[in-house]
């Protein structure tokens, strides 16, 4: 009876989710639905405390939060998420200053043999990684055919992505601590096989415009990226803040002389009239990208595509 109370509180929630997405935009319908699907694959979460009252008082009750959102979304992989004794509570959202001393020092690369079983094959790096639940939900469709490197500023994500690392028993995805800003270079440099897509997705925003200038995306990281990728490697780029994704959006058009906008490559790939790809390309969204989404907040995306 309890489970099929909290199936039905939550199947009321979600039920009120989609209606708000095509209320709002119409863009997010198969997003909720999405989510929605998810959802009745498993009834119930573990840890949700059923409320008292009737199942009609129930469905009035406010829908998921993001946490329980990200968690549904990310359900396949199982991930734990006790507070582990080696890295303490994690804030995704805590803010740091990358111009600080500490991250001034370049990261060397690792030993590839060491943190790859196959480390010729293509690489995808995502810069500003957050928890890197992204990247191993990546990494579990593609366990023979790319490697996955995540790259955090935020130490004590890392040390918590790699506890799921071993724990998932994954060969083919690696966290590092580093600022991409300076160490991106020196890292992927060293890599034995080609660079075939790197992601930026929601960076710190640094709101102030004083503090710009802490910005992971700056022109130099733009021109590393830019030439160590393979010919038709691809960046994507997002962000849920519209100033930010314009930001990164004209340093990458200003490379068109090597890169081009997916849309133009891929049809298939559709754009508002602005030019932003209406869905995610790469079939899961961030967590980030789950809490914007579930707040009613619009997320702007660019996909572009190394040409020459």
């Amino acid at each position: 009876m309890a489970s099929s109370l909290c199936l039905h509180l939550q199947t009321c929630s979600h039920l009120r989710y989609i209606a708000a997405a095509k209320a709002a935009a119409p863009s997010r319908v198969a997003t909720a639905n999405k989510t929605l699907s998810l959802f009745l694959k498993r009834p119930f979460l573990p840890n949700f405390c059923l409320p008292s009252g009737s199942s009609a008082d129930l469905c009035e009750r406010q829908p998921l939060r993001s946490p329980e959102l990200v968690a549904l979304e990310y359900a396949d992989l199982n991930l734990s998420h006790k507070i582990f004794e080696d890295s303490g509570h994690v804030r995704i959202r805590q803010h740091v200053n990358p111009l600080s001393s500490s991250f001034s020092v370049p990261t060397p690369a690792p030993n590839w043999d060491e943190v790859f079983k196959d480390p010729t094959l293509p690489l995808m790096v995502d810069i500003g990684c957050g928890s890197g639940r992204f990247l191993l939900w990546l990494a579990k469709r593609h366990f023979d055919s790319r490697n996955f490197l995540g790259l955090e500023i935020r130490e004590k994500l890392v040390k918590r992505a790699d506890i799921w690392v071993k724990e998932l028993g994954f060969s083919n995805v690696h966290f590092m601590f580093a600022n991409a800003t300076i160490s991106f270079k020196q890292i992927i440099s060293s890599y034995p096989g080609p660079l075939m897509l790197v992601s930026i997705l929601c960076p710190d925003p640094h709101f102030k415009k004083r503090h710009h200038k802490r910005r992971v995306l700056q022109k130099p990281l733009v021109e590393s990226i830019v030439d160590s990728l393979m010919p038709g490697g691809q960046v994507f780029i997002q962000s849920d803040v519209l100033q930010v994704a314009v930001d990164m959006r004209l340093l990458f058009d200003s490379k068109a002389d090597v890169l081009k906008h997916i849309d133009k490559l891929d049809q298939s790939l559709l754009c508002d009239e602005d030019g932003w790809l209406l869905n995610n390309p790469m079939g899961i969204r961030t967590e980030r990208e789950i809490h914007a989404e579930s707040e009613g907040a619009n997320i702007y995306r660019r996909m572009y595509q190394k040409y020459n």
